[in-house]
């Protein structure tokens, strides 16, 4: 059986700007070979079992050759599996991928071509400057500036927009030449490190200043280089770098496939996410409770759910059972919003939450019920608080608290925060979402770490567990929720308004 080679076009740097039939076919992948500007967290997309090699290539220095790149190819296609060559922007733009495509045709090897977005438009959009506009560029030339002689800049050099892709090094002398040729030396130009990512780094400047700006600023490749009237609109149309939290590097601890909503809120807002899960979920140790307690159903009054994980991991158990939800008679509470859209995905509805989501917020929505001789259900984690059973049970209830998963701390976690925090420079703010997060993060990492880094927590028995850990919270959500964490930490970095000290 032939495989087939797909050389994806990854984008500009934003790992959302790969399109979606790039993203398809990246997750059907046997075989990635990727290059050194194609966004790290694309190979996440790949099946766990497919093959992730580096063969980028950086400034004189080349994993591989680009001969030993088409044989790899070729091999790989031979062997019957399915290969993506994933290249940063577009294939077929400074990207070499013509030549991949020549070799992977004359060696009989089926392929297809999938456009991504180029450094050239990503970086147009992202940083406010449009390539072509109206009574102002009605054309553009690309052009690669690595080796200044070997274009024609009496030609090229008279396009309206100039757009020069690997000139960063070079640009001064491209600049010269530019002006031999004819172009005002105050040509508005504009240099663009690492466009439409986080750290995006932007220089304003002309053709007889931008130069010296790179060199005063130490701006290393790779950047992308535009020339022309169309830079004046930057001052009006930069959006991207206007975004609240834009150029901050903040660090979620959620689990491992628990933080997509709170990492994509973030990069919303502008800012560059760091995933350093601190705990796992794992099943419970013993589900023959949980299992009696689904046995039994329908003699339950109330079933309460204090986490998302608590209502999928009793959904699974449920769907081994001889029973299914028609036996749920049972009123249902929920701790939060998170945990009342789970309940609500499987079209049951929520008969009672807490205006605070947290386990006080859940027993002052139970005030109004009489509990006496009532059975509840509480699946949750196997360590968890006893305020909600003991408080319930005080009131007459008969509580069965049963495990339904449990959190432990990831084997991986210490030498992440050893790489995150290790370096020349730290992240901005880290995010703690429940008590187990910051537990678990000061037995990896230890306080200390977290020296001159804002932190931000999810409510009040996050920040106490913190503070008794000796960490300082710099922000605390006034609404317990994702969101919330969200907008206390908007609010840091626009309003700077000082944490709660209770």
């Amino acid at each position: 059986m032939r495989g087939k080679v797909y050389l994806i076009g990854a984008g500009p740097g934003d790992p959302e700007l790969i399109t979606c039939k790039g993203r398809r076919i990246l997750e059907q992948a046997d075989s990635v070979l990727y290059d050194h500007l194609a966004p790290a967290a694309l190979l996440e997309l790949a099946p766990p079992h497919a093959e992730r090699l580096y063969v980028g290539k950086k400034k004189s220095v080349h994993a591989f050759s680009q001969e030993e790149v088409a044989r790899m190819l070729i091999e790989r296609a031979r062997r019957g599996l399915t290969v993506v060559r994933l290249k940063g922007g577009d294939p077929f733009l400074f990207g070499r991928g013509g030549e991949e495509a020549e070799a992977l045709a004359e060696a009989g090897i089926a392929f297809e071509i999938v456009p991504g977005v180029t450094a050239a438009a990503g970086i147009a959009a992202y940083s406010g400057v449009p390539l072509t506009h109206r009574g102002r560029s009605s054309a553009v030339t690309f052009v690669t500036g690595h080796e200044v002689d070997a274009a024609d800049w009496s030609k090229v050099g008279q396009a309206e927009t100039l757009v020069i892709f690997m000139g960063l090094t070079t640009f001064a002398e491209i600049a010269r030449e530019l002006v031999k040729h004819g172009r005002s030396p105050e040509t508005p130009a504009m240099a663009v490190r690492w466009g439409t990512r986080p750290d995006q780094e932007t220089l304003i400047g002309t053709l007889a200043t931008l130069p010296a700006l790179i060199a005063q600023s130490g701006m290393k490749p790779p950047a992308t280089i535009i020339v022309g009237n169309v830079v004046r609109l930057r001052e009006k149309l930069n959006w991207y770098e206007q975004l609240p939290l834009f150029g901050k590097q903040i660090v979620v601890t959620r689990a491992k496939g628990q933080a997509d909503a709170l990492s994509a809120r973030l990069r919303a807002l502008g800012a560059g996410v760091i995933e350093l899960p601190t705990i796992e979920i794992q099943p419970a140790a013993d589900y023959a409770p949980l299992d009696r307690a689904i046995a039994n159903l329908r003699s339950y009054d109330w079933l309460i759910f204090t986490s998302a994980n608590g209502v999928r991991y009793f959904l699974e158990r449920l769907d081994g059972a001889s029973t299914d939800l028609r036996a749920l008679g049972a009123r249902i509470c929920a701790i939060g919003p998170a945990t009342r859209a789970a309940v609500e995905a499987l079209h049951l509805k929520v008969d009672l939450m807490g205006k605070e989501y947290v386990a006080e917020g859940l027993l002052e929505a139970f005030a109004a019920h009489d509990l006496a001789g009532k059975r509840v259900l509480l699946p949750r984690a196997a360590v968890a608080r006893d305020l909600v059973p003991a408080e319930l049970a005080r009131r007459g209830a008969l509580v069965d608290v049963v495990e339904a998963y449990r959190t432990v701390a990831p084997e991986q976690a210490a030498q992440q925060a050893n790489e995150i925090f290790g370096g020349a420079r730290k992240p901005d703010c880290i995010t703690f979402t429940s008590s187990s997060t910051v537990q678990n993060f000061v037995a990896a990492a230890g306080a200390a770490v977290l020296a001159g880094v804002a932190v931000a927590s999810i409510g009040p028995i996050t920040t106490r567990t913190a503070r008794d850990l000796g960490i300082e919270v710099t922000a605390e959500a006034s609404v317990f929720s994702a969101d919330g964490l969200v907008e206390a930490i908007v609010g840091l970095y626009t309003e700077m308004t000082p944490p709660s000290s209770e």
